[in-house]
C-alpha cells in the first residue's frame, strides 16, 4: 500500500480529552434517562450519608405494545352491503378514523393500533389497545355511537285489558295460587325438605340454584318479605302464602344480624331552573329565599302541611316528602351528610344538593337488622304483563344527527356543570320548531335510552343551542361532549373476535428479549475484545454507549416497543459491530503499512467511512419503505431499526474516535500488538 494520499490533520492532546470527557457526561446522562430508578437509589444514598437533598429523577418507562404489556385484541367486520363499490374502501376507512379518534381521545390510549383489511369481499377494522384492562369498555367506547333524542310528552292512556286478556289473567293468577297453596302444603309438613321444593316448585330463577336463599332482604325492594321476616323466627317457614310484587311467596327464615344505622326522615323540596328533574320556575336565589321562609315557618306538627303545599317533588301533595327508612348510600351525599348528622325530631336549615333546597326532617333513627330468608315463588301476572304501558314520551325528529358541537361549560348563575349542544341549521329549525309548540311544556333529552335532563320550556328557542344540565360531575360531562363529538360510524360494523392478551405473557417475553439482547452483546464483546484487544474494549464501550443512546431516543420520542421492535434494535446492533469491524481492519492496514498510529487512526476512520455509509443508508432507505407502506409491527420494526442505524453511525464514526484519539496520547507512536489484535504478520 501507497502512502501518498492526504492525512487528517492530528488533534491535539486537550481537545482529545474534553471530547473524551464530553463522552463521558453524554453516557451519563443517558444512563438517567433511560435507568432512573437505579440513579435514584445512588441520590438517595448520598441524601442519607450527607443530608444533601438532591432530586430524584422521573421513573417514566418505555411505550410497551400490545404484546409486551397485555391489552385488548378485537377485530370488527363492517356492513358494506349498502355502499356502492366504489365507495367500499373509503367509508371503511372512515370507520377506522372515527375509531381511532374514540379510543386516543375517550380510552386515553397513547399508541392504539387501527387498521383495515380486506378478507375476501369482507372489510375488517383490527384494533389494538395496549394496557387496556378493562376490554367490555373498549368495546362499549368503540362499538356503540350515543344514540341522543329529543322526545315530548306523550299523555296517551293505556289501553284497558279487553274481556279475553282479562280472562286470561285471572285464569293464570287462579292457577298460581291453587299451586302455591299446594306447595304451602308440602312445605309445612313435619318432614319436608325446603330445598328440594324450591328445586322442584320455585320460579325464581335468581334464587332457585342457591337452595331458594334471596340473601339480605330490603325493605325498599321486598316490603312483603321484609315485614314477614322481621316478625318470624330462625328456621320458621310462613303459616301463609306471602303475596309481593312478583307471585305467591312460601318463606323461610335463614338467618337475622344487625345491620347499618337507618334513618326515618321527611323532607321539603324546593328545586330551581336548571336543577336535576326540577319543573318549577324558581330561581337559585328565590328557591334560596323560599327554601329559608319555609324553614323557620317548619315545626315536627305542620311539616307534612307544609310539604303537602310547598315541595316541588312530584307526589308531595299525597306523599308530603315521607322518604320512609333508609341507610347510607340510598341517597345523595350531601343529603345523607346533613340527615346522618341531625338530631332525632329536628329540622335542618335548608341543603341544597343537585336536585335543589331541601329542609329536612329527621323523625327517628335506629340499627336495622339483616334478614337473610329464602323463598319458594310462584309467579302471577299483570295488566302491565299483558298490555304493556303507553310510552310516556314521544319521540320527534331531533336528535344526535343534527348535533354539530358539544361541549362542557358552566351556568353562570348556579355554578353547575352542564354540557352546551350547538346544532346545524336543519336542527336549528327542528330546535325552534319544537319548542315554539312546546311553550310551557317538558322536553325530555335522552341518552341511550334514558332520560339524562326534563326541562320545561319557557319560551322558544330559536339559537340552535340547547343544555343538558343532568347534575354531572367534570369527568362525566367530558365523557358525554367527548362521546357525542366523536361522530356516528360510516357504516355499521359487528364485533367478530376479541381476545385480551394477558400483561404477564408479555412480561415473560420482555424478560426474554432482554437476555437474548445482553447475551448477544456479550458475545459480540467478547468476539471483539479477542479478536481486535484494545480496539476491542473501546468497541465495547462504544457499543454500550450505542445502547444508552438508542434506548434515550426510544423513550424521548415515545416508540412503542414491540417484540418486532426489539429484534430491529438488536438487528441494528450487528450493524454497529460492523461498522467497528471496517474501522479497525483499516486502522490494521495502516499500521502494517508502517504509519504511526495518530494519523492511522484519523485516515482509518475517512478510509472506512464510505464503506459504513453506503450500508447504512440502503438500510435506512428500506426502513423507509417498511414504515410507508406496512403497518403495525413491521413499523414498529422499521422504525427501531432506522433509530439504531443512526445512533451507531454516531457512535462508531463520532464516539469511538474521539476515545480512540485519547487513549492514543498513552500508546506507542507507532503502535503495538494490542492495536494489531489477532493477526497473524504481527506474533
Amino acid at each position: 500500500m501507497t502512502n501518498n494520499h492526504k492525512t487528517k490533520k492530528v488533534v491535539n492532546r486537550s481537545i482529545a480529552r474534553s471530547h473524551f470527557l464530553l463522552i463521558i457526561l453524554l453516557t451519563v446522562i443517558c444512563a438517567g434517562f433511560v435507568l432512573p430508578k437505579y440513579i435514584n437509589l445512588g441520590v438517595n444514598w448520598v441524601n442519607a450519608k450527607t443530608h444533601i437533598s438532591l432530586p430524584n429523577l422521573p421513573t417514566k418507562g418505555f411505550n410497551l405494545g400490545l404484546d409486551l404489556q397485555g391489552g385488548a385484541h378485537l377485530v370488527y367486520q363492517a356492513d358494506v352491503n349498502n355502499i356502492l363499490d366504489k365507495d367500499r374502501a373509503d367509508s371503511v376507512e372512515g370507520v377506522r378514523d372515527v375509531i381511532e379518534r374514540r379510543v386516543r381521545g375517550g380510552l386515553g390510549v397513547a399508541e392504539p393500533m387501527v387498521q383495515t383489511n380486506k378478507v375476501r369481499a369482507d372489510y375488517r377494522i383490527i384494533v389494538e389497545l395496549p394496557g387496556i384492562k378493562d376490554v367490555n369498555t373498549a368495546i362499549n367506547m368503540i362499538g356503540e355511537t350515543p344514540v341522543l333524542e329529543f322526545k315530548t310528552e306523550s299523555n296517551e292512556p293505556d289501553r284497558p285489558l279487553t274481556a279475553a286478556e282479562t280472562k286470561e289473567l285471572n285464569d293464570y293468577n287462579a292457577a298460581a295460587k291453587k299451586t302455591a297453596d299446594n306447595v304451602l302444603i308440602e312445605a309445612l309438613k313435619k318432614d319436608a325438605d325446603f330445598t328440594a321444593l324450591v328445586t322442584k316448585y320455585s320460579e325464581d330463577a335468581s334464587s332457585k340454584d342457591k337452595g331458594g336463599s334471596m340473601g339480605i332482604v330490603s325493605s325498599v325492594a321486598e316490603p312483603e318479605i321484609y315485614a314477614w321476616a322481621s316478625a318470624a323466627k330462625i328456621n320458621e317457614i310462613s303459616s301463609k302464602l306471602v303475596a309481593s310484587e312478583d307471585g305467591y311467596n312460601v318463606l323461610k327464615k335463614i338467618s337475622q344480624t344487625n345491620g347499618e344505622i337507618e334513618v326515618n326522615a321527611s323532607h321539603i323540596l324546593i328545586c330551581y331552573k336548571d336543577a336535576t328533574g326540577c319543573t318549577a320556575n324558581y330561581t337559585k336565589e328565590e328557591a334560596k329565599k323560599k327554601a329559608d321562609e319555609l324553614k323557620k315557618q317548619a315545626t315536627p306538627a305542620n311539616f307534612v302541611s307544609l310539604a303537602k303545599a310547598n315541595s316541588t317533588e312530584p307526589g308531595a301533595s299525597t306523599q308530603a316528602g315521607d322518604l320512609g327508612w333508609f341507610t347510607k348510600g340510598q341517597m345523595v351525599a350531601e343529603f345523607e351528610d346533613a340527615v346522618f348528622s341531625m338530631a332525632t325530631g329536628t329540622i335542618s336549615n335548608p341543603v341544597e344538593t343537585s336536585f335543589g333546597y331541601h329542609i329536612i326532617y329527621k323523625k327517628d333513627q335506629r340499627i336495622s337488622q339483616n334478614y337473610n330468608v329464602s323463598r319458594i315463588l310462584i309467579q302471577t301476572k299483570t295488566a302491565m304483563d299483558i298490555v304493556p304501558p303507553a310510552e310516556q314520551w314521544k319521540s320527534t325528529s331531533l336528535g344526535g344527527k343534527q348535533l354539530k358541537r358539544a361541549e362542557v361549560t358552566q351556568d353562570s348563575r348556579s355554578g353547575q356543570i352542564q354540557v352546551s349542544l350547538n346544532f346545524d341549521s336543519e336542527g336549528t329549525k327542528l330546535f325552534g320548531d319544537l319548542t315554539t309548540a312546546n311553550t310551557g311544556k317538558l322536553i325530555a333529552i335522552f341518552l341511550d335510552g334514558m332520560p339524562i335532563s326534563i326541562p320545561r320550556v319557557n319560551e322558544p328557542i330559536l339559537s340552535g343551542s340547547a343544555v343538558i344540565s343532568g347534575g354531572f360531575t367534570i369527568k362525566e360531562a367530558q365523557d358525554l361532549a367527548r362521546r357525542l363529538n366523536s361522530g356516528a360510524l360510516p357504516v355499521p360494523i359487528k364485533l367478530i373476535s376479541q381476545q385480551k392478551v394477558d400483561a404477564t405473557l408479555g412480561s415473560v417475553s420482555l424478560k426474554q428479549s432482554y437476555q437474548a439482547a445482553l447475551i448477544g452483546l456479550l458475545l459480540v464483546i467478547i468476539f471483539m475484545i479477542l479478536y481486535y484487544r484494545l480496539p476491542g474494549i473501546i468497541s465495547a464501550f462504544s457499543l454500550g454507549i450505542y445502547a444508552l443512546l438508542s434506548l434515550t431516543i426510544f423513550k424521548m420520542i415515545g416508540v412503542t416497543l414491540t417484540l418486532s421492535g426489539i429484534a430491529g434494535f438488536i438487528l441494528s446492533l450487528g450493524m454497529a459491530v460492523d461498522a467497528n469491524v471496517l474501522i479497525f481492519e483499516r486502522l490494521k492496514e495502516e499500521l502494517r503499512s508502517g504509519r504511526s498510529l495518530r494519523p492511522s487512526i484519523e485516515d482509518a476512520f475517512k478510509r472506512a467511512w464510505p464503506s459504513i455509509r453506503d450500508g447504512n443508508v440502503t438500510t435506512l432507505i428500506s426502513c423507509v419503505f417498511l414504515v410507508w407502506f406496512g403497518s403495525g409491527f413491521v413499523q414498529g420494526f422499521a422504525v427501531t431499526l432506522a433509530i439504531g442505524v443512526l445512533a451507531s453511525m454516531v457512535t462508531a464514526i463520532v464516539m469511538t474516535k474521539a476515545i480512540m484519539r485519547w487513549v492514543s496520547y498513552w500508546s506507542k507512536e507507532q503502535g503495538s500488538r494490542f492495536y494489531l489484535g489477532f493477526d497473524k504478520k504481527n506474533k
